[in-house]
């Protein structure tokens, strides 16, 4: 009977396919629907962004109208002739072509220009933000998925051995050296480890699902993750405290500052004149049964200005500028408590970071230990020095260090993630 535990790799895994961390990033930038959601936003804003619709293009139109009157007409004139017709009928033809320009209305047009390009970088922006959140929500779920799987291999190595205790009690009854006390608490252990893994199984299984729906495939997708939980110990402070200013999150809140000095503007235009350029071509005619004029016909170019002065708007403007700097002097109070907000996350995310690299350390030796003492209990419960409680003991002290080393591995990378995340550093 071997009295060693059994090799990690020798653990039976899912006959699946096996999907890494990289392709699985990879997987959620092309399916993601909140990556494709943010990608029509920018799309809209793209559309939005353009001189038209900022009012600095002429506009043209035609307008065309024909009109067909029947009407009892009963005329005297001063000669003393007079005229009278039932159902006389006039026709009258209207065509025209439109064009205005606006040549100044207060760099209304100009702000309103600005204030489009702006919106328009911020859906860039916030597309930027969404997939970095995409890709720290997959990682963090496709390595919860690694943590539930590697505890499960810690339980499977302790339900080896207690296979063996069981196997070693059966032996030794056969030949009169135990008893049925022996045997039955024996097997009470291995049934209390079999149904501690399959409640762990079933806790893979959970993860498993989440993972799955970050990544936008169907729940019934079978797939295997990587067995490790690897931790980055060269991250330094320096380089994320200064790449926190990259943060799309906060460059956006730096935008919409800009956007709503830009309203401002637009606000105080509205206080200024107006002065378009007006240009087109007309062509009537009026064909009459009865009157003084049975047809007339008149067609020809113009030209001419218009200018609108606004005197008096009960306020509205000046409110309307009051307001418009309010919410200026709102969104740089945002942007300031925003990046106040993220910073404060970051060093609480760079102490756990710190902490939890002491801490992996730490279980990685006593979960090494543990195993040893493991394999040294069953060599003495072979050789008849060690009692059953001795190994029950030592396996649940094997078992304990493999969860806190487990859970200190996905502790370290989940803060590495999240500082990672803040500092816009996160790559597929």
């Amino acid at each position: 009977m071997s009295s060693t535990l059994p090799p990690a790799d020798s653990v039976a895994r899912p006959q699946a396919p096996t999907l890494t961390l990289r392709e699985a990033l990879q997987t959620a930038l092309k399916n993601s629907l909140d990556i494709q959601i943010g990608q029509t936003n920018v799309a809209v804003q793209d559309l939005y962004n353009s001189a038209g619709f900022a009012g600095g293009l002429p506009t043209v139109g035609i307008a065309a109208s024909n009109n067909v009157v029947v009407n009892n007409t009963q005329q005297e004139f001063n000669t003393g002739l007079g005229v009278t017709r039932v159902g006389a009928r006039s026709t009258q033809y209207n065509v025209g072509l439109t064009g205005s320009y606006l040549l100044y209305n207060g760099g209304l047009v100009v702000a309103t220009r600005k204030r489009l390009g702006e919106l328009e970088q911020i859906s860039q922006l916030q597309l930027n933000s969404t997939v970095q959140n995409v890709l720290a929500d997959v990682s963090l779920k496709y390595y919860a998925v690694v943590q539930q799987q590697r505890y499960i291999r810690t339980l499977e190595a302790s339900a080896e051995v207690s296979r063996q205790k069981l196997k070693l009690i059966k032996a030794r009854q056969s030949v009169g050296l135990a008893n049925n006390a022996d045997l039955f608490q024996a097997q009470l252990d291995l049934n209390a480890q079999l149904q501690t893994q399959q409640q762990q199984a079933l806790a893979a299984q959970q993860a498993t699902a989440d993972l799955l729906r970050s990544l936008t495939l169907d729940l019934d997708t079978r797939v295997a993750v990587e067995d490790t939980i690897p931790v980055n110990q060269n991250l330094r402070w320096e380089d994320i405290s200064a790449s926190l200013t990259k943060n799309p999150d906060l460059l956006a809140a730096e935008r919409q500052v800009r956007v709503n000095e830009l309203l401002e503007r637009v606000a105080r235009a509205n206080r200024y004149p107006s002065l378009s350029l007006n240009s087109g071509t007309n062509f009537a005619r009026n064909q009459n049964a009865v009157g003084t004029t049975l047809f007339n016909q008149s067609y020809g170019p113009y030209a001419g200005l218009s200018l609108g002065v606004p005197i008096y708007t009960g306020g509205t403007n000046k409110r309307l500028v009051k307001i418009a700097r309010l919410n200026t002097q709102t969104a740089q109070l945002q942007r300031t408590a925003l990046e106040r907000d993220y910073r404060t996350n970051a060093l609480k995310a760079w102490e756990a970071y710190q902490q939890t690299l002491a801490l992996v350390n730490t279980a990685q030796e006593s979960y090494t230990t543990a195993k040893k003492l493991l394999n040294l209990v069953q060599l003495r419960l072979d050789a008849g020095l060690s009692t059953l409680v001795d190994v029950r003991i030592a396996q649940q002290s094997f078992e304990d260090a493999g969860y806190r080393l487990v859970n200190y591995r996905y502790n370290a990378v989940s803060a590495e993630i999240t500082l990672q995340q803040l500092a816009a550093l996160l790559t597929p």
